[in-house]
């Protein structure tokens, strides 16, 4: 299957529907909203949570547990959240996930309060939280080129990326001064209220995202999932970004691990040093989500630009492993963000224009069960390396072995590599 301008097997209601533009788009604005607060309220929820458990434990192994029960959830629901989201209507799949992590937050937030909280009551709320956020992502994120149409996904998803990293980096930040002066349980009861508000803006948004194989001849919800591995085995497209996105995640927080460890060990970073460097990876992600969202549509072969932004990585983490002086490090750093965002959030664009809208929530939902298994075993890997060799021997390894996985995706996947 070669590269395309004209839409690939999209339902006819998507390619002649005339969208308005973004800032004129309601249903997209209610949309923007509801995501934007609750990834605000999901930074309160994690760092609150996070502090709480171990202050009350003083167990790292009670945290370990939560955060690798989460992980387990995540893996295994992922194909299954997404396949769901490709046979039921999208957006009350969305509204039911938003009440559920509601309700869930609101409990946890009370059972912090209670004298000796069981942990294993804990332990079930989070993870309710965690599946209905499964069942969430998929039919959100398939939704968005219903929303937008394709004349204006580019830039829809950049300012949904922008919006996230914003508000997920003004949530740590405002969550660590709530949970100080106010403590963890009325954090995440600010959690439960942006959920629940995001139930009212999604359901003001009216009817936007029927079942997108309404269509189609029905089949098994066996069937379905066995379809959608199929095609993304298939599909060149679905089967490069499959492997292209999780490979960035696992090498980007692995590597950003090690830069954290070689800014205390190698740079001798002051504290001022060290929070510029930590505030330098999401400052160059949002300069570069900026960037794109300024070039538009006159940002040509974007499939090349992904490519060269994939092969950058490699070097610049290799740079990284041998430098000695703090600035320079935070130079890099910066850079390294605005290649990640050229790189992931083209990608996804990519992936939302030549999947076809009915398959997008399984694309999605499998993508979420990948992109949380990717990052442990890459951190497992690199920090082993760290204790064992260095961090500057294991960061140049990792940028080494980036660049020669990206070239052979690039030479491997030439859909990408030609698209326009």
């Amino acid at each position: 299957m070669e590269p395309s301008s004209a839409p690939l097997l999209m339902p006819a209601s998507a390619v002649e529907r005339q969208y308005p533009v973004l800032y004129k788009n309601k249903v997209f604005l209610l949309l923007f909203s509801a995501s934007t607060l609750t990834v605000l309220g999901n930074a309160f929820h994690s760092l609150a949570l996070s502090l709480w458990v171990l202050q009350e434990t003083g167990s790292a192994k009670m945290m370990s547990i939560m955060t690798v029960s989460n992980m387990i959830i995540c893996s295994l629901l992922g194909s299954i959240a997404g396949t769901l989201a490709d046979r039921i209507n999208r957006r009350k799949l969305m509204l039911c996930a938003y009440l559920v992590q509601s309700a869930a937050a609101l409990c946890i937030a009370l059972t912090m309060t209670w004298p000796h909280p069981p942990f294993i009551l804990l332990l079930c709320l989070t993870a309710l939280v965690t599946s209905a956020g499964q069942f969430h992502a998929p039919a959100f994120q398939a939704s968005l080129l219903t929303v937008v149409g394709r004349e204006h996904i580019q830039r829809a998803a950049g300012w949904m990326t922008l919006s996230e990293n914003i508000s997920r980096s003004t949530g740590y930040a405002l969550g660590g001064m709530f949970v100080a002066a106010f403590g963890g349980a009325p954090a995440i009861l600010i959690d439960g209220m942006t959920f629940l508000a995001a139930f009212v803006l999604v359901a003001a948004a009216g009817p936007f995202a029927a079942a997108a194989g309404k269509s189609r001849v029905k089949q098994s919800f066996k069937q379905d999932i066995a379809g959608g591995f199929r095609f993304i085995w298939g599909n060149p497209f679905a089967r490069a970004v499959t492997f292209m996105l999780p490979m960035l995640t696992l090498f980007f927080l692995s590597s950003l691990m090690l830069t954290q460890v070689m800014a205390v060990q190698v740079w001798k970073a002051t504290p001022f040093q060290f929070g510029l460097m930590e505030s330098c990876i999401p400052l160059g992600y949002m300069l570069g989500s900026g960037l794109i969202l300024l070039l538009g549509d006159r940002i040509r072969r974007r499939g090349l630009v992904v490519c060269i932004a994939l092969l950058l990585l490699g070097p610049l983490y290799t740079a990284l492993s041998l430098v000695t002086e703090m600035f320079i490090a935070i130079a890099l750093i910066l850079l390294i963000g605005v290649t990640f965002s050229f790189s992931t959030l083209l990608i996804n664009i990519i992936l939302r224009l030549e999947v076809p809208e009915e398959l997008q929530g399984r694309l999605f939902g499998v993508l979420g069960s990948v992109m949380t298994v990717a990052p442990p075993l890459g951190l497992a890997l690199f920090s082993t390396a760290s204790d064992s060799f260095g961090p500057p021997s294991a960061m140049l390894a990792a940028g080494v072995l980036l660049f020669t996985l990206a070239t052979a995706a690039v030479l491997k996947f030439k859909a990408i590599r030609i698209y326009n």
